[in-house]
């Protein structure tokens, strides 16, 4: 019984043991998991309030870049000096009475002056993009040139050979005939350059050969600068061009020409003849292939026209009046040759040009661009805005060269006396002298502007005088009578559209444009 007893006490306390054991065993694990715990939220609390350093990155991989990329390019890029012989003959020489030196000149000259020359040098660069010594460079640096030196990297100096030559785009292809296969500069694609990339321009400014300056791309697309053509649109940089510089190439990082340096702007004009102010200008590559393969396989540039006259004066809101929505497009002044690929296909007077080839057309520049790249013969998808409906039409382009000539006359002169009307204009009704000097056809008529009043409707749709309206919304205006009529019933806030003929004294010839007004 007493064993018993005690078998049971013992159990007893075992079991006391392992609970009390059980309970500190616990109190152990919680302390040691809540130390854990403590660390790491203190660790995570440390890391989110302390910084981290910041490190400078070093100067000297771009660096080391720019020196890889200009060794790349180098070797092909040349520098182009010229000499012309301008020759000349004096004014002739007045004739004085009683002049005691008269009888010396004629004895020792004759009664003529003698002709007189002299020399005319520039420099400029290029860079070869054929091993067999093709040479890409600007036309005006070879405009004119009686000869052509051409100095290689290596020092040699060849006479150089116009290949051909693009006014228009201000591009020319030279050769020379080397001893050896030159390195040629690989093209690049321009069309994938943006606002921001690194670039470097090669060349020759002010004579010193091989000199190389960094910048970037600061603009894109530019055009109608200055004294730029139509078919020029330019890369925008801020690596230093200068005169010299001209139709050396601008490089991207690969090493790629994607631009020919062509003008640079200065306080004084848009080209090449006054100091680097930070803006300069390349023509991107992808035009310059292009020309570039025309030079070299026919000796010129040969582009295509479907024969319109488009109005280079066209605001959004006439756009949009003629139903182009987003105020866009390429307003077709008037089909010519009247037998010509537009008029064939049923362009008229008045449709909007949206869209050539699948190309967007926003402006006569996106016109004029587009059609560049188009070969004569080509058969080619135009569409096109009429009385606000989309329309689409077929053409095969005609060669530019073949276009008609622009008959160049003088301008109509006033006559007689004129009518006020309410837009603000003093007009008079057509004579045939005028009608004869507007080279209207027959079923043509129009009021002629004498006067135009400041701050008038006519002012603020950029009437002016001298113009021949013959339209108002679509309504012939052919006497005053008409016109008065035509306005008697104006009202506030009325849009107007006016079919204008005008002499543009800077081509020589008559236009007709498309202009809006709206009635305060």
């Amino acid at each position: 019984m007493i064993a018993s007893v005690e078998r049971i006490m013992r159990a007893m306390r075992r079991r006391r043991l392992l609970f009390f054991s059980m309970i500190l065993g616990t109190l152990v694990l919680g302390v040691a998991i809540g130390t854990m715990i403590d660390h790491s939220v203190s660790a995570a609390r440390s890391a989110a309030t302390t910084p981290a350093p910041i490190s400078v990155p070093s100067p000297t991989k771009l660096s080391s870049h720019f020196s890889t990329v200009a060794q790349k390019v180098e070797n092909a890029v040349v520098n182009i000096s010229t000499e012309t012989i301008v020759r000349r003959q004096s004014s002739p020489r007045r004739q004085y009475r009683n002049d005691p030196f008269q009888d010396f000149f004629e004895r020792f000259f004759g009664p003529e002056m003698p002709r007189r020359s002299r020399r005319s040098e520039s420099l400029g660069s290029g860079f070869v993009v054929d091993a067999k010594g093709y040479i890409l460079t600007n036309a005006h640096v070879v405009e004119n040139a009686d000869t052509i030196t051409v100095k290689l990297s290596t020092g040699d100096e060849y006479e150089a050979k116009v290949v051909g030559k693009d006014v228009n785009t201000d591009l020319a292809v030279i050769r020379v005939e080397a001893k050896e296969k030159l390195t040629a500069a690989r093209l690049g694609d321009s069309d994938g350059m943006r606002q921001g990339d690194w670039v470097l321009a090669v060349g020759s400014p002010f004579g010193l050969e091989q000199t190389v300056t960094a910048g970037i791309i600061s603009a894109t697309g530019r055009k109608n600068m200055g004294d730029a053509t139509p078919w020029q649109q330019f890369l925008q940089t801020d690596a230093a061009i200068n005169r010299g510089n001209s139709g050396g190439p601008l490089v991207n990082m690969a090493g790629e020409v994607i631009g020919v340096n062509t003008a640079i702007l200065t306080q004084n004009t848009f080209g090449g003849m006054g100091g680097n102010l930070g803006i300069g200008f390349a023509l991107p590559s992808n035009l310059a292939t292009n020309v570039y393969n025309q030079l070299i396989e026919h000796g010129k540039v040969r582009r295509g026209a479907i024969g319109i006259r488009m109005q280079g004066e066209a605001t959004s809101q006439t756009l949009k009046a003629l139903g182009a929505a987003d105020g866009k497009g390429v307003i077709v002044e008037r089909t010519d040759p009247a037998d010509g690929p537009a008029a064939k296909a049923g362009l008229e007077q008045g449709d909007v040009i949206v869209e050539v080839e699948g190309n967007k057309i926003n402006d006569t520049y996106d016109m004029h661009r587009v059609l560049s790249t188009v070969a004569p013969g080509t058969s080619i998808t135009i569409k096109y805005i009429r009385d606000g409906r989309l329309r689409t039409t077929q053409l095969t382009a005609m060669d530019r060269e073949d276009l008609p000539s622009v008959s160049r006359g003088a301008a109509p002169a006033e006559e007689g006396p004129s009518e006020s009307v309410r837009l603000g204009i003093s007009a008079q009704n057509l004579t045939p002298r005028l009608a004869r000097q507007f080279n209207l056809s027959e079923e043509e008529s129009g009021v002629y502007v004498m006067r135009v009043e400041p701050d008038s409707i006519a002012d603020e749709a950029r009437i002016r005088p001298h113009d021949l309206i013959m339209e108002i919304n679509k309504k012939s205006t052919r006497t005053v009578g008409d016109l008065r009529e035509l306005t008697s019933d104006l009202q506030s806030g009325m849009n107007l559209l006016f079919l204008v003929k005008r002499w543009d004294r800077e081509a020589g010839e008559i236009t007709t444009l498309f202009l809006t007004g709206s009635v305060p």
